[in-house]
């Protein structure tokens, strides 16, 4: 049990100076970002998709965004883009972080133990599980960019 604690309490200090870090840079980059050359990036429509949901959602947009993959350092770049204040911001940095820091601390704590046990006990079923976790990540990636690389319909319609 303490070396959840420990790691949940590290991986929270993490997440706060990560995402703080993040709303910061926003903050500071305001409007400007808008005129730079990250203007693309931050048109994106996953950007634009976060965007929204903060306008209308707010505060818990920021917060439930720690439980997803991706979507965290969209919502907290653009949280501090569009100036949301600190007394809204920040208890919705340290309740979604808290949240993020206990799923880390105890799926990762787990997954990891399950892999050494695997690796110590079966060291060729391990290298395997690897292997296969390893080509679904970078499958995962390919697919994702090859997807977003590929003009819509509508557009291709048109030409």
């Amino acid at each position: 049990m303490d070396e959840i604690a420990l790691t949940a309490g590290a991986l929270y200090v993490i997440v706060l100076l990560r995402a703080g870090g993040t709303f910061a840079v926003g903050w500071l980059a305001g409007a400007g970002a808008r005129r730079s050359r990250f203007a693309e990036r931050i048109s994106s429509a996953k950007f634009q998709r976060v965007e929204r949901a903060i306008q209308r959602w707010g505060a818990p947009v920021v917060a439930v965004s720690f439980l997803t993959v991706g979507f965290q350092t969209a919502a907290n770049l653009l949280a501090g883009s569009m100036r949301m204040p600190l007394v809204r911001y920040l208890p919705a940095l340290f309740v979604g972080g808290a949240a993020w820091a206990l799923i880390y601390a105890t799926a990762g704590l787990g997954a990891l133990q399950v892999l050494g046990r695997l690796f110590a006990e079966h060291p060729a079923l391990g290298a395997s599980a690897a292997a296969v976790l390893v080509l679904a990540v970078c499958g995962t990636i390919a697919y994702r960019r090859r997807r977003a690389t590929r003009p819509s319909r509508s557009a291709a319609d048109e030409t």
